[in-house]
């Protein structure tokens, strides 16, 4: 989808936010790089372990029921392309299904890969309840519970794969 945004959005905190830092200004697939955006942010975060990632892929998705439905209201569009928080959040569930090395980062970059691909994967098909949470949603828990449940199915299919191998 292209579309495109006037970059002096960036100056408004919200937007900033929303659009992942600019990333969401992005014409061809904002989701892509507002994900592309999260790996070094939740790389960054995971060093400090499980707890401090899960508290931060819960306060992520949280504040983002806010700033992602405060973008929208402002720009006057439900779930505007370039809003790409969702994306961050999205990632962080994502990430919590990965295995750690004893220096708290994933244990390979095949990992990260996997994990950025798997959520891709189901935040753009959007199987069902995906697609549900997505439609039925106002508001910025519309535009993040659909990443969100997308983070969970992606975290709990590398768990999957982490026991079966």
């Amino acid at each position: 989808m292209k579309w495109s945004a006037d970059p002096a959005l960036m100056r408004d905190p919200i937007h900033l936010l929303a659009f992942g830092f600019g990333a969401g200004l992005s014409p061809w697939a904002p989701g892509t790089f507002g994900t592309l955006i999260a790996i070094p942010i939740t790389l960054f975060v995971m060093q400090f372990g499980f707890a401090a990632h899960l508290g931060f892929a819960i306060v992520a998705s949280l504040f983002g029921i806010y700033v992602c439905g405060e973008s929208a209201r402002r720009l006057g569009v439900h779930d505007h392309p370039g809003i790409v928080w969702d994306e961050i959040a999205g990632f962080a569930v994502t990430m919590l299904g990965v295995p750690l090395s004893s220096a708290g980062a994933p244990s390979t970059l095949y990992v990260v890969l996997a994990g950025f691909a798997l959520f891709r994967l189901l935040d753009i098909w959007k199987p069902w309840p995906i697609r549900e949470a997505d439609h039925s949603l106002p508001g910025g828990l519309g535009i993040m519970l659909d990443d969100i449940i997308a983070g969970i199915f992606a975290a709990a299919i590398l768990l999957g794969i982490r026991y079966i191998l």
